[in-house]
């Protein structure tokens, strides 16, 4: 089936208004990668941890053993434990347990920053600039369940679900980003050297 077909198939107006959320949001990433306002600051912070001495683990956090970047792997554990703490939200009687998912999600958080950290410090200015939003939605995200757990362990459990919610759809704007600079702008696999 190509994309036509599909096309055809949608049900009136829904592909129209796909397409332009679509073009919308490709002229936004768009306008993120010819913005050159921030290079000053992401030049020196890629130096930064290009510098920090790392040694073998650079390779380990950079995935070279498993011969693609070890970021997209380690991202699962929080985005993982939120999604499920906020499917356990509208479930009677699992409030612990959406806690703790809440908890352990936050925890994971640091490998994954550090594994992005390490590979966005080599990415080039276009691919850099949209990694440096990227991080940006996963500070949001990891604001909005930080505030879901505070309000968790002090019993105000619609509060939680809230800050669950936009944690999640920080999580979601992030992910777009962060596919973007690994498929369309087709940062990926390593050399296997």
């Amino acid at each position: 089936m190509n994309a036509h077909s599909f096309d055809a198939q949608a049900p009136g107006g829904h592909t129209a208004a796909l397409d332009a959320a679509s073009a919308c949001w490709l002229s936004a990433l768009d306008r993120i990668e010819r913005t050159r306002t921030a290079d000053p600051a992401i030049r020196a912070l890629q130096r930064g941890i290009r510098s920090l001495p790392l040694g073998g683990v650079r390779d380990l956090l950079r995935g070279r053993p498993l011969g693609h970047p070890v970021h997209p792997v380690l991202v699962q554990v929080p985005i993982g434990c939120w999604l499920s703490a906020a499917v356990l939200d509208v479930v009677p009687g699992t409030r612990r347990a959406a806690t703790t998912l809440t908890a352990i999600g936050l925890a994971g958080v640091a490998p994954a920053a550090v594994a992005g950290w390490v590979d966005w410090a080599d990415l080039p200015p276009e691919q850099a600039r949209v990694g440096l939003a990227h991080a940006v939605s996963n500070v949001s995200a990891v604001v909005c369940h930080t505030a879901s757990l505070t309000a968790r362990l002090r019993g105000r459990t619609a509060r939680a679900a809230l800050w669950s919610w936009g944690g999640l759809a920080a999580v979601a704007v992030s992910g777009a980003l962060g596919g973007h600079v690994a498929y369309r702008q087709a940062v990926g696999a390593h050399p296997a050297t």
